[in-house]
């Protein structure tokens, strides 16, 4: 790229930090990072002292519209409450963009808006929903036929504490509306829908030992591929789950305000300041992530079993947290691959939309293997 690009970076959280650091290495790219928090703009610089930063509201769309319009593309980390309006801010403001923030809302106004507007969005291009969905994407797209798909993924603490065993590598309120929101799954080529924390099965990880994984609503957009199975599953040490689902139960995860004291208080948010004070990681403490893809089926009259495996750890060089690195450097990849036009199709694309394209797979998985992610690819006959 002999003309340099100005790219914009929305979130000075721990994962737009990293976004924006590694875009700041490109040598063609002018990065600036927004957020409303000045102290979080100065840690940025403090490890990157070649991005430039901008204070701003970012919950306020104008503000958002604005800034995309003075940069030639945008990439997004804010959290899922105000996710969809940045979103529609950057469209708006005719910007390709990368975004991370797992959305909850329909984006099928979002898609016709962009298509409108020339606008090629890749949303959730994270590590799950991101890698996740491009991988079995393409593990679907490599087969005759697929008949299941299991996604399993969780991002934890290396050491273990009770009584929570686990603490969050995003944002507070997105852990919560995960324990919460109601599951999507497939099951003989039907959608179905159960409670969040269902059915926590246990799985053995070399190096980790025994994990749990209840069924959770990570699937979103991968319910349209033509797989008869599938499901995924949050990945946490053995009792959380129950934990959990015993705070839920009792109302604790509840955003219905009850009276207490004469003060009308929404419980969710009251747990959470409880809570996650002890859900936060320390400076230097170590988390992994852990995430596996299986995709089975038919290719040249064989049963097959196609996986992925990643076991990703905490950078002490660098000081970066597995969670932040697993979910940054995708987005990063993604953005890099909008700046220079290999992928432009207008609309709101979801990562396995890129599947098709084993150029940009590729692409993805060398560049995540150049940061120190390596997906692991097996391939196992399976019996008649």
């Amino acid at each position: 790229m002999s003309q340099q690009k100005k790219i914009l970076v929305l979130g000075g959280g721990m994962v737009g930090t990293i976004i924006a650091e590694d875009l700041a290495a490109e040598p063609g790219f002018q990065v600036t990072l927004a957020d409303r928090s000045p102290a979080a703009l100065a840690r940025a610089q403090e490890r990157c002292s070649a991005l430039a930063t901008q204070e701003a509201d970012l919950s306020d769309s104008a503000t958002v519209q604005r800034l995309a319009a003075e940069h030639d593309l945008v990439a997004g980390a804010l959290s899922s409450r105000i996710g969809k309006q940045a979103m529609r801010a950057v469209i708006e403001a005719g910007r390709p963009f990368a975004d991370i923030s797992f959305m909850a809302e329909d984006l099928s106004d979002l898609d016709a808006l962009a298509r409108e507007r020339g606008v090629c969005v890749v949303m959730d291009c994270g590590v799950a929903p991101g890698m996740s969905n491009l991988l079995s994407g393409y593990g679907v797209s490599l087969l005759d036929r697929a008949d299941s798909l299991e996604i399993l993924v969780g991002g934890l603490p290396v050491v273990r504490s009770q009584p929570w065993q686990y603490k969050a590598g995003f944002a507070p309120s997105d852990v919560l509306e995960e324990y919460t929101r109601p599951a999507r799954f497939v099951a003989g080529g039907q959608q179905q829908v159960c409670e969040a924390l269902t059915d926590p099965a246990e799985f053995e990880f070399e190096g980790i030992g025994t994990l749990e994984g209840p069924i959770t609503d990570g699937l979103r957009t991968l319910v349209r591929l033509p797989v008869a199975n599938m499901v995924e599953r949050t990945l946490r040490y053995p009792g959380h789950t129950a934990l959990m689902r015993a705070l839920r139960q009792g109302g604790f995860f509840s955003s219905e305000p009850v009276e207490v004291g004469g003060v009308s208080v929404v419980p969710r948010e009251a747990t959470s300041a409880i809570m996650f004070p002890d859900w936060t990681y320390q400076p230097g403490e170590e988390d992994l992530t852990v995430m596996r893809i299986t995709v089975e089926g038919e290719l040249g009259g064989q049963r097959v079993r196609l996986a992925w495996d990643l076991d990703a750890r905490y950078d002490r060089e660098r000081s970066i947290t597995s969670m932040a690195r697993s979910t940054a450097f995708p987005c990063a990849i993604a953005a890099r691959m909008l700046a220079r036009g290999a992928y432009a199709e207008p609309g709101v694309h979801a990562p396995e939309d890129l599947a098709g394209r084993a150029d940009l797979v590729q692409e993805f998985l060398d560049g995540c293997r150049a940061r120190g992610l390596d997906y692991r690819a097996s391939e196992t006959a399976l019996p008649a």
